[in-house]
């Protein structure tokens, strides 16, 4: 009996101090630079409130996994209810739903503005001059799977051209290379991004909207999540942002600051006084 009282006790004692550890994982993924902003900008509020923050990057795929293991408390760039809709299928019954930060986020694909191009119709005959290709992200982002197995059927393009699956940051690469050069180029791409204030680029128009409805991006958590830290949860259903401030963040990150998203962090709470203490005051 007294071994069993003791195993108990320290079995409660476990579990208080990982609920009380104040340790928290939040995972993101490379390249998304909302994603990226929200983040690093919620490490330093969170690190400010006697909290260890670890951010683990992982791929869209082995990140909702790792959160259905706990492994991963927090994710703050989750695109539902569309663009993730394969990943809730599969690991939402193990997960829960914080908050929507940003209420209204499309997919897009995106050309120069000197493009003849205007509308997804208008790339029908011409696979030839784009060498077939639409140059996309990585194959486990849900964009990937949008854009080549609804846009391109939707359209009749499946047979002329092809989603090319890299990195996000190649992607920006070779956007950045064709616009310097002057060439046609056609890019998978999403709002909000800095891209679009960074580079000389526009929409084409989605007449059968086969990219979907733009979705909420959400901050999502493990199992329990809520119950085990009540009022980091709380703080988080608090959060909003919005274009101008989501893209002075992602400007200071992505050029001014880029490699240090701490000292983005800090120049960007500098200029927007008030902004942590409505998060988390």
């Amino acid at each position: 009996m007294a071994l069993a009282l003791g195993a108990t006790a320290s079995a409660c004692n476990g579990s208080d101090d990982k609920k009380n550890s104040k340790d928290i994982t939040i995972g993101s993924v490379s390249g998304w630079a909302e994603g990226e902003a929200a983040t690093a900008l919620w490490k330093k509020m969170l690190t400010d409130k006697g909290y260890k923050v670890t951010v683990k990057e992982l791929d869209t795929g082995p990140l909702y996994a790792g959160m259905s293991k706990g492994d991963v408390d927090l994710y703050i760039d989750s695109w539902l209810p569309n663009t993730h809709e394969d990943y809730w299928k599969q690991y939402g019954d193990k997960l829960e739903k914080v908050g929507i930060w940003y209420p209204s986020a499309p997919l897009t694909i995106a050309v120069p503005d000197y493009s003849p191009l205007h509308s997804l119709t208008d790339l029908k005959g011409k696979g030839s001059q784009y060498g077939g290709k639409i140059i996309g992200i990585e194959k486990s982002s849900g964009l990937y799977r949008v854009s080549q197995e609804k846009m391109l059927p939707a359209y009749g393009l499946d047979k002329e051209y092809t989603v090319t699956t890299s990195s996000t940051a190649a992607m920006l690469t070779e956007l950045q290379k064709a616009i310097s050069a002057h060439k046609d180029i056609v890019v998978t791409l999403w709002r909000p991004h800095w891209a679009y204030s960074k580079f000389p680029i526009r929409d084409l128009q989605d007449p059968k909207g086969a990219m979907g409805k733009p979705d909420g991006i959400n901050t999502i958590a493990r199992k329990g999540f809520s119950k085990d830290e009540p009022q980091v949860s709380a703080w988080l259903k608090k959060f909003k942002m919005d274009d101008k401030q989501l893209g002075t963040l992602e400007d200071l990150m992505q050029n001014q600051y880029k490699g240090k998203p701490d000292q983005a962090v800090d120049a960007w709470l500098k200029a927007n006084p008030g902004y942590e203490q409505s998060m988390t005051g």
